[in-house]
């Protein structure tokens, strides 16, 4: 039976000439490491903030900037399901407009597809409200 290699992992040693870390350099470690991750997430925090309109001199609070996010986010949300309907509206397929991302189609394609089924459902409802109320049902 063949001796196994031997163990190897964090804190171990990866062969007779590599020694192992020191508690003080496993700290040290870690603290770069944390500020290394801590200035990514300034960083990405900072081009949200120049992004998103009206974040100019709001300082860089991590609860205003993803606040303000957001409401962009929802704001420019709701102005492509309304563009979106304009364009149903003209006989448009929102969908077949040139130079139109593929995310854009998903979405676009998405909310159509539930505007109809929303659309059928009120349809529906309709429906059942008037017959019952032609057969005495009705409130």
């Amino acid at each position: 039976m063949s001796p196994s290699p031997p163990a190897k992992g964090p804190g171990l040693a990866q062969g007779p000439d590599k020694p192992r870390l020191t508690e003080e350099e496993k700290k040290s470690n870690h603290i770069a490491s944390e500020q290394k991750r801590r200035q990514a997430i300034r960083q990405g925090f900072d081009q949200l903030a120049s992004i998103v309109p009206g974040m100019e001199g709001q300082g860089r609070s991590e609860a205003v900037v993803l606040e303000a996010t957001v409401k962009y986010i929802r704001e420019q949300y709701a102005e492509q399901l309304r563009l979106g309907q304009i364009a149903a509206a003209k006989g448009i397929n929102p969908t077949s407009v040139p130079g139109l991302p593929e995310t854009y189609r998903d979405t676009i394609g998405s909310q159509t597809s539930k505007d109809a089924a929303l659309a059928a459902m009120q349809a529906n409802q309709s429906n059942d409200a008037s017959s019952a109320h032609e057969n005495g049902n009705g409130l």
